[in-house]
C-alpha cells in the first residue's frame, strides 16, 4: 500500500501558506484514491488534524498494512505517520528537498547582493532563476554566465556547484552508492563556509534515514501534488467558497471519482 499526505487550502483571500485549510489525504488501498476533506474537523495541518484522519478513516489493521509513506519535511506529518504506521518506511518527498536546497542557494545570492556595490550588482542581476535551473535545462550561454562567477563571486559559484552536484544523488540506483555520495556531499558542503548551505545540510542529515529509501522505492508526492493542483484550480475558478462544506463537496465532485450518471434515476439520465 502507498500512502501520501498533502494539504490544500480553501479561503478566497487566504494565502496558500496559511494554516487554514483541510488536510487532503490520499490513501491507496483496494478501493483506489480516497480524498478526505472533512469540513468539521479538517481545518489546519497540525498533528491533531492528521491524527483525526488516521483515527477516523483507518482501522488498526489498515495502518499496519501501510508499507511506504511519502510526505514533505513537516514535523507534524512525520510524527503522525511514524506514530500511526509502525510498519511504514517514511520517504521524504524529492521535490521539497530540492526546493529547500534552492532556497539555501538563493539565500547565499541575497546575502551577496546586499553586500555588493553598484557595479557588482549589475553582474549579479538576473541570476536567481538561472541558479535554479536543472543542469539538463541549461543552455551553453547559461553555463557560461554561471561559470563567470568563479572569478566574479566565488561564494555564489560555490553554492551553485554544491547544488549542481547534489542533483546526481537522485540518479543513483544502488542504496550503498547513494549513501556514500550523500555522506561525501554533506562533508564537502559543511566545509563550504556558506551558512545557508550548512543549515540545509544539518536538516537533511537529521532526515538521512528518510531520504535514502527513495533510491530503492522512487516514491514521491507527485500524484498528491497533481490532485492538489486540480483542487486549487477548482478554488480559483469559483473565486473562493463561502463555506468549507461547499468547497468540500466540490472536491469530492471533481477528484472523488464520483460516477454521477450512476447516482441519477434512469429517467433523468442523458448519457
Amino acid at each position: 500500500m502507498l500512502f501520501s499526505l498533502k494539504d490544500s487550502f480553501w479561503g478566497q483571500k487566504e494565502s496558500l501558506k496559511t494554516i487554514l485549510g483541510p488536510i487532503l489525504s490520499f490513501f491507496y488501498c483496494y478501493y483506489g484514491w480516497l480524498p478526505w476533506p472533512d469540513p468539521k474537523t479538517g481545518k489546519g495541518k497540525g498533528v491533531d488534524t492528521i491524527d483525526l484522519f488516521f483515527n477516523e478513516m483507518l482501522s488498526e489493521y489498515q495502518k499496519r498494512q501501510i508499507k511506504y509513506a511519502s510526505c514533505d519535511m513537516s514535523q507534524a506529518y512525520i510524527s503522525s505517520i511514524e506514530n500511526h504506521c509502525p510498519n511504514a518506511t517514511l520517504i521524504l518527498d524529492r521535490f521539497h528537498i530540492v526546493k529547500a536546497l534552492n532556497e539555501a542557494v538563493d539565500e547565499v545570492r541575497k546575502q551577496q547582493w546586499r553586500e555588493a556595490g553598484t557595479d557588482e550588482r549589475k553582474a549579479l542581476k538576473g541570476l536567481r532563476w538561472l541558479l535554479f535551473k536543472h543542469s539538463s535545462n541549461r543552455s551553453k550561454k547559461d553555463s557560461r554566465i554561471i561559470n563567470n562567477l568563479r572569478s566574479g563571486n566565488r561564494r555564489i559559484h560555490r553554492a551553485w556547484v554544491l547544488k549542481d552536484e547534489f542533483e546526481h544523488f537522485w540518479d543513483y540506483r544502488a542504496p550503498w552508492a547513494a549513501n556514500r555520495f550523500f555522506k561525501r556531499w554533506m562533508t564537502t558542503a559543511l566545509k563550504s563556509r556558506l551558512e545557508p548551505i550548512r543549515k540545509f545540510v544539518r536538516t537533511i542529515r537529521k532526515h538521512q534515514h528518510r531520504i535514502l529509501p527513495y533510491i530503492s522505492k522512487r516514491l514521491t508526492n507527485a500524484v498528491g501534488e497533481g490532485l492538489n493542483r486540480i483542487i486549487k484550480i477548482v478554488k480559483n475558478r469559483a473565486s473562493g467558497y463561502r463555506t468549507l462544506q461547499a468547497f468540500s463537496d466540490m472536491i469530492f465532485l471533481t477528484v472523488g471519482d464520483v460516477n454521477i450518471p450512476a447516482q441519477m434515476p434512469v429517467n433523468f439520465r442523458t448519457i
